[in-house]
């Protein structure tokens, strides 16, 4: 009994775990969506300030100190956007240079981003048909089995007979 339920937790956690190169393909998706429409913006700033004849920060700062609640606020707000356009740009230059284990270390930052919300709201899953998939299915099969077996194993603890030793 014990050898079948450690299998179904074993494939349970594999069927789980082979899900996450897909999720993160998914995520790394979406990302790139983010920085190429963030890059686009950003760029269109630069060159709108280029032609008036002035850097980033200066018309930034020209935003900023206007006296027009609105023109302030666009300051603001383009700040905000240059800042979240090269943070998600270095998270994204993170993922494509990290290898299957580094991205999988990185899952509680995915799962914490607007971008891993939406994506986990969006989630398709896939038959892990990569060698990635099959090792995160192999290793979910070996650790939910032996999760699962020694769970098992410390549930029956107070059902086990004793047995005690006789001295002649």
């Amino acid at each position: 009994m014990r050898r079948a339920v450690a299998s179904i937790g074993g494939l349970g956690l594999a069927l789980a775990l082979s899900q996450f190169p897909e999720y993160a393909q998914q995520y790394t998706q979406r990302l790139g969506g983010a920085v190429d429409e963030l890059r686009v913006i950003t760029e269109e700033f630069d060159r709108a300030a280029s032609a008036g004849g002035l850097g980033r920060e200066a018309a930034l700062a020209r935003y900023n100190s206007s006296n027009d609640e609105f023109l302030a606020g666009r300051g603001t707000s383009m700040t905000a956007t240059f800042q979240r356009f090269e943070q998600l740009d270095a998270t994204l230059q993170q993922i494509q240079g990290a290898n299957a284990i580094e991205r999988f270390q990185s899952l509680p930052a995915y799962l914490d981003s607007d971008i891993g919300q939406r994506t986990l709201a969006n989630y398709k899953p896939a038959v892990p048909v990569t060698i990635e998939g099959v090792l995160y299915a192999g290793a979910g099969f070996i650790l939910g089995y032996l999760i699962s077996s020694g769970f098992w194993s410390f549930c029956a603890l107070p059902f086990r007979r004793r047995r005690y030793a006789y001295k002649y």
